[in-house]
């Protein structure tokens, strides 16, 4: 009887978040947007008829056909290839730099909200000092000392990204300490890093979650704006910023080297932002006001 009561509970669960999945055209819309980008991430060697770096000077600038959906480059290679397998390198940005960020974001915003005084004071003030400044020139100057390159260009995102999740993780932090469960576990003298980590972590989660979501969008435009200004993915890379770059020297002549990675860029953008508005709603809505 309790294991037929047990499917039924777990049964209406289902239903009731997969109605309201359904129901959120936002996050519904975002996820089959981003599911269609991890897709072509993960099978571009099935989908692309040739490696992005081949080329071909015999095939130099050909319009778009139905050998070459996308057109080819002044160097002959196939752009719906340097399209897909650029789907990778967004992704990898991405997923790296949010991790970077988080682990950041998350540890700073926790000691500043749990420890108060002379520790927030002192945390509150990197946080605020690194949000302040301009992302781009910031994200510039660190790759000047690091050095250009795709993995110097993720470091040097998450190194001026973090403190939006330390704000956010601060303020939760200090509400959350002065919730009774708290106030009991430090009464049983339970360790501080046990407290954040057991009791006021676990909580935080799904705003975290949804300000990664959020900030997804803007890691990827601040990737292809450095590549673009060669600060980023070197070539032959199939990064979509470096192809917007090269594309600069043929625009007249052949525009399609623009759209389609432009394109490609607009639609994971899209997707990621709508895909984090549907969670906020779901998730964390106060966050909606911040």
């Amino acid at each position: 009887m309790s294991k037929d009561s047990n499917r039924t509970d777990i049964s209406k669960s289902f239903k009731k978040n997969f109605s309201m999945f359904v129901r959120n055209r936002s996050l519904l819309i975002g996820s089959i947007m981003i599911l269609i980008v991890v897709l072509s991430a993960i099978f571009a060697d099935v989908i692309a008829p040739y490696e992005y770096d081949y080329a071909d000077m015999s095939n130099k600038l050909l319009r778009p056909s139905g050998e070459f959906l996308f057109g080819t480059d002044d160097f002959g290679r196939d752009m719906f290839s340097r399209v897909i397998y650029g789907s990778r390198i967004a992704l990898r940005v991405a997923l790296l730099a949010a991790a970077i960020e988080i682990a950041l974001g998350v540890t700073i915003g926790m000691l500043s909200g749990y420890y108060g005084g002379t520790v927030d004071r002192i945390l509150s003030f990197f946080a605020d000092l690194t949000w302040s400044m301009p992302p781009i020139i910031m994200s510039m100057a660190v790759i000047t000392v690091l050095g250009k390159g795709l993995d110097n260009v993720i470091i040097a995102i998450a190194v001026v990204s973090w403190a939006q999740y330390a704000r956010v993780v601060r303020a939760k932090t200090q509400a959350l300490k002065n919730m009774a469960f708290v106030e009991t576990a430090m009464a049983f003298n339970e360790s501080n890093a046990a407290i954040m980590l057991r009791y006021i972590l676990p909580n935080i989660v799904p705003s975290i979650i949804v300000l990664a979501s959020l900030s997804i969008p803007a890691t990827i435009t601040s990737t292809t704006a450095l590549s673009f200004l060669g600060l980023g993915a070197q070539p032959p890379s199939p990064d979509w910023g470096l192809a917007l770059s090269d594309s600069m020297n043929n625009m007249s002549t052949a525009p399609w080297l623009a759209v389609f990675p432009g394109f490609a860029l607009v639609f994971t953008v899209f997707g990621f932002n709508l895909f984090g508005e549907g969670l906020r709603d779901i998730l964390d809505p106060r966050l909606k006001s911040r």
